[in-house]
């Protein structure tokens, strides 16, 4: 063997050690992060995916430029034909995790304006009517001109029997406006805890590991017959 020959096979095995490796960790790993919705990590191997998967060209250019237009050998056309496949499933698994970061990029946007709209609804329904009507009555405060007629004569106050018309209960508003925020806050729960991306999951999945069982059957080939 030449020493081009010795530079290109170097080139060739260092090549498949430093790309496919990295390659098969981003595609395997993406189908966990898209399910706990990190669009941060999936946007990373999404990333990782393009690179390595650009640098693996490079396994390919070198092992042809070692046949030396020898293609008639069977495990190097096998080799090469599964290779090729493999790059062809990869496009497909990039276009799923653009996709899918895509997918939960718009779930988040969702879900973001429920929470403030719950709160501030329920917080303000029990602050307003329970804290500040409900206060004044247990206080016994009465506002300036009520309970005093015009002449001056002291007006008797309401009884229990009969409650003053008007002035709202402080513990029923209060629970009344927790219900309000406890219902935001639930559907928005149930919104989040829902499935993004399921088919791209799958497929990314799915394709993932017939991509690292063509290494496998790649390298086979080539200690093999080498």
């Amino acid at each position: 063997m030449s020493t081009s020959d010795r530079i290109l096979l170097f080139l060739h095995i260092g090549f498949a050690i430093f790309t496919l490796g990295p390659l098969t960790a981003a595609t395997m790993a993406t189908p966990r992060y898209i399910r706990k919705r990190n669009v941060a990590v999936v946007r990373y191997l999404h990333r990782t995916t393009q690179l390595y998967g650009l640098a693996s060209l490079g396994i390919f250019l070198f092992g042809l430029s070692l046949a030396k237009g020898d293609l008639a050998r069977v495990w190097l056309s096998v080799s090469m034909t599964l290779f090729v496949v493999a790059l062809v499933l990869l496009l497909i698994v990039e276009r799923d995790q653009r996709k899918a970061a895509h997918l939960i990029e718009l779930a988040a946007a969702e879900a973001v304006p429920a929470t403030p709209s719950g709160g501030v609804t329920g917080g303000r329904a029990g602050g307003v009517t329970g804290g500040g009507t409900g206060g004044d009555a247990a206080g016994g405060e009465e506002p300036d001109g009520v309970g005093k007629p015009a002449g001056g004569t002291e007006r008797p106050g309401p009884t229990a029997d009969a409650p003053e018309s008007g002035t709202p209960a402080g513990p029923a508003d209060a629970s009344g406006g927790a219900g309000a925020g406890t219902t935001a806050g639930g559907g928005l729960g149930g919104g989040v805890r829902g499935e993004v991306a399921p088919v791209q999951r799958g497929r990314i999945a799915a394709l993932s590991g017939v991509v690292a069982l063509i290494w496998v059957v790649i390298l086979i080939l080539m200690v093999w017959n080498g």
